[in-house]
């Protein structure tokens, strides 16, 4: 709890050593001022007897703090924990969280070494001797206290759970012991240890597999140290190790340098998430997103696609017995029977005899619509099944309703809005990832982040497409590098590349989400940015950062 700001606070000028000798007595935290609970009276305001006298709102000297705290330490170190948390704004949650650390801590003795002073008090270095199961080890790390005054207006170490160790919150513990089970590290797939710090995307997903598959998995031995006990009853971080344990390991299919690529691909953009599968087995290679403490729109994306989608929409097309030479006419503004009506994201985007191939690389809605009649009610939908889209995955973690979202389009409008993109169509970019990877498979494998035995509930199969729908395609989606509006984001990229990007209108915002999806070699990635206009300038960069780490 923060200190109330009618308070003044004094921290710790003196420099000062404590020995603690007794049995069980622990580190302490000198750190953080705060104004405690549960002693008498409200933490941070004085009584109105105290508030009458002058002295007792008087700054806190510096004579007052160094006493105050020596006293404190000096108790502290002698055994008298009482003596101690009557030193301080909270006396009874004092003596209470000194007794638990005293039994729980295992720590034989305690010297404290100054350091230097900071803007909110003073730094000191603490040096603990810890024994336990025939385990003797030094534990050092810094901690620091500051003084206020108590309810009666005296000077008084203001409590908090922090001031017997920096990493404890209030209603916490420290406990030395051995850990119940030994410590599970997620690794990728060549056995790199994968962690929430190194890769900010992956700390939810890290959290999510370590309880998912943590009882599952058999081997290694628990480490033995002083971990917190949370007020919860559950176990928090291990602050100090005195024997190392051997993990256990949980690997799953993630790409070490292709989740660098990924992370910095999108820090610092706002609302942005990208997804990398391999085309070969759909195993996720990396997943990012930003910012890393807020949504996951790398998995948990539900929005319409825009002109990526045009990838199925072609597929379909190429189905209905369409080829990339087909005429498929570009009109500035055109309808499909009477229906809605219809434009280009550029007003000057039109040709009297564009082919299918010249729609999909300069991205014309308008010729795509057109040719509605060819599909029918059905038509879109079967094609989309043949991506896996209207199956039930199960990727090993929590995904946005655990499926993409095909809804029906029997009606005309609906039709032509989702042969664009949008309608009622809701995907991710681990969807259109997966999109983009059976269209240069011809393949549809469902994305999985761990071992397929791991993982419970349905895997989705599907049929994937014919090679002359896969080879027309592949070379449509190359078309938009070479000839489309994908040339300059994916310039360098060889013949086993294609691509396609996608602007995708969302109500109550007055730019587009910026959509890309491609691939290159046998790394399939797509991408979306909120609010941010253009998918060629605003995912495209992001997924050409992953497929070239790919190479």
């Amino acid at each position: 709890m923060p200190v109330a700001r009618s308070v003044k606070v004094g921290i710790v000028g003196g420099v000062f050593t404590a020995m603690v000798g007794v049995a069980g007595v622990g580190a302490y935290n000198i750190y953080t001022g705060l104004d405690g609970g549960g002693g008498s009276g409200t933490p941070g305001v004085r009584s109105q007897a105290a508030a009458a006298d002058p002295t007792t709102r008087a700054p806190l000297t510096g004579k007052e703090i160094t006493a105050t705290a020596g006293s404190f330490l000096a108790a502290w170190s002698s055994g008298d924990t009482a003596a101690a948390a009557a030193l301080t704004n909270s006396p009874e949650t004092a003596a209470s969280d000194l007794e638990a650390y005293t039994t729980g801590a295992h720590i034989g003795s305690v010297k404290t070494a100054p350091g230097a002073a900071t803007p909110g008090g003073e730094r000191f270095t603490v040096t603990a001797r810890i024994a336990y199961g025939g385990q003797n080890s030094t534990w050092t790390y810094g901690s620091s206290l500051t003084v206020t005054r108590n309810s009666a207006g005296d000077p008084a170490v203001a409590w908090s759970a922090s001031v017997l160790n920096p990493g404890l919150a209030s209603g916490d513990t420290l406990l030395t012991s051995t850990r119940d089970a030994p410590d599970l590290e997620v690794t990728d797939r060549a056995g790199n240890v994968l962690t929430g710090d190194r890769y900010p995307s992956l700390a939810r997903i890290i959290a999510d597999l370590k309880q998912r598959y943590g009882d599952r998995l058999t081997g290694g031995t628990p480490a033995i140290g002083t971990w917190v006990r949370k007020a919860d009853g559950s176990d928090g971080p291990m602050l100090h190790v005195l024997r190392k344990g051997t993990g256990m390991r949980l690997r799953t299919t993630l790409d070490a340098t292709l989740q660098s690529a990924a992370e910095k691909a999108v820090s610092g953009r706002n609302g942005a998430g990208v997804t990398a599968l391999d085309t070969r087995s759909g195993a996720v290679l990396a997943v990012a997103y930003s910012p890393a403490d807020g949504v996951d729109l790398a998995l948990m994306e539900d929005s319409a696609p825009g002109s990526t989608f045009k990838i199925v929409t072609a597929a379909a097309l190429l189905d209905s017995g369409m080829t990339p030479s087909s005429t498929a006419p570009c009109k500035a503004d055109d309808n499909y029977a009477n229906g809605r009506m219809y434009h280009n994201d550029s007003p000057t985007l039109h040709k009297a005899d564009a082919t299918l191939a010249w729609d999909f690389a300069q991205s014309c809605n308008t010729g795509f619509i057109r040719q509605a009649g060819r599909l029918g009610s059905n038509g879109l939908k079967n094609t989309a099944a043949k991506f896996g889209l209207t199956r039930e995955w199960s990727v090993g973690t929590p995904t946005l309703d655990g499926r993409p979202d095909m809804p029906d389009s029997s009606a005309p409008d609906e039709l032509t809005s989702e042969m664009i993109g949008q309608g009622e169509l809701g995907m991710s970019p681990l969807v259109m990832a997966s999109v983009a990877a059976t269209a240069a498979s011809g393949d549809f494998h469902q994305p999985l982040i761990v071992d397929r035995g791991l993982v419970e509930g349905p895997v989705a199969t599907a049929s994937g497409l014919s090679s002359r729908t896969t080879g027309y395609l592949r070379q449509m989606m190359r078309g938009a590098i070479t000839d489309g509006t994908a040339s300059g984001v994916m310039s360098g990229f060889g013949p086993g590349s294609g691509a396609k990007t996608g602007s995708a209108e969302v109500s109550g915002q007055s730019t587009t989400n910026g959509w890309f999806a491609a691939y290159a070699g046998h790394v399939a990635a797509a991408a979306v940015v909120h609010d941010a206009g253009h998918g060629n300038t605003t995912a495209g960069p992001i997924v050409a950062a992953v497929l070239r780490a790919g190479r």
